[in-house]
């Protein structure tokens, strides 16, 4: 990860470089930063492509639900109740999951359950397909199951990287690593995708139902309602990918982890290309309560 990173973005604050972010950006139709070829782990970015291969995998869902299963959610009621109609749809329920219980990011000082935990629109419908599908419900989440390398032969199919190595997400899900570029290319296929087939569907469900991605005022929610005809994808560890319509796509990861800079570097990106974003990517820098300096893309 070290090899070839650069700075992505700076910190200033009352006009000195307090800080800085180095990490690796990949830009399809652009100029990349860093090391594109670099393997990491891409976080909940991957979800569309692991949406897009549960549908391969007979998975019957569009609309809001689809773009849930794609979804790192705040865990909002209707997130919550959105899961609870994918599990029921399966003739599944709440117990059936087996992600990590959390608050609801949207009320930390909540009750941990299931169904709060922002991934649990992912796993009903990992749980949905392998009903769909005649798989066992039970170890969903090993990667020797049938799910499970379906999942990663699509992810090398669509990143183009074979899978070097398999860790343990937060949710506690398998998750594939790919290269940065890899992550780029995927993000391309689904949103130059027939809209018809699995990607198309999938890209169609995220530009279609921002809120369901994320939730109210978050950074990838915004973004999705002000670009038309954008994908994306947040993830931990500050990873990001998008892509455009037209083919034009980039991933990136922090190399510190922080989400701090992300939003800069995002709109900063899409600004090269046109799009307007607003203040979305306005990362505001406090000195007594009174915004002092910013987050600035390099």
């Amino acid at each position: 990860m070290l090899n070839g990173a650069e700075p992505l973005a700076t910190v200033i604050r009352s006009g000195f470089p307090e800080s800085l972010h180095l990490g690796h950006l990949a830009v399809l139709g652009g100029a990349s930063r860093g090391n594109p070829a670099a393997t990491f782990l891409p976080r909940s970015s991957l979800k569309p492509v692991q949406a897009a291969a549960m549908l391969r995998a007979g998975l019957d869902l569009d609309g809001e639900l689809l773009a849930l299963a794609a979804a790192s959610h705040s865990g909002l009621p209707f997130h919550q109740e959105g899961a609870r109609r994918i599990l029921a749809g399966a003739g599944l329920g709440p117990d059936d999951l087996d992600n990590t219980p959390d608050a609801p990011p949207a009320d930390p000082c909540a009750e941990a359950t299931r169904l709060a935990q922002n991934c649990s629109g992912k796993h009903a419908a990992m749980l949905a397909t392998c009903v769909a599908a005649g798989w066992d419900t039970a170890g969903y989440r090993d990667p020797g199951h049938p799910l499970q390398k379906a999942i990663r032969r699509h992810v090398e199919t669509l990143t183009g990287d074979d899978v070097t190595h398999t860790a343990v997400d937060g949710c506690g899900a398998p998750l594939f690593s790919c290269t940065v570029g890899g992550l780029a290319r995927a993000f391309a296929a689904l949103a130059t995708a027939d809209p018809d087939s699995p990607e198309g569907r999938v890209a169609a469900a995220v530009r279609a139902h921002p809120e369901w991605v994320g939730g109210p005022g978050r950074p990838i929610t915004r973004f999705l309602q002000a670009v038309p005809g954008l994908v994306a994808k947040d993830g931990a560890e500050g990873v990001f990918a998008a892509a455009l319509p037209d083919g034009r796509a980039f991933a990136l990861t922090v190399l510190d982890g922080s989400a701090r800079p992300v939003p800069a570097v995002v709109a900063h990106v899409l600004a090269q290309w046109g799009a307007e974003t607003g203040d979305v990517g306005h990362v505001p820098v406090l000195g007594h309560g009174d915004e002092v300096g910013l987050v600035r893309a390099i």
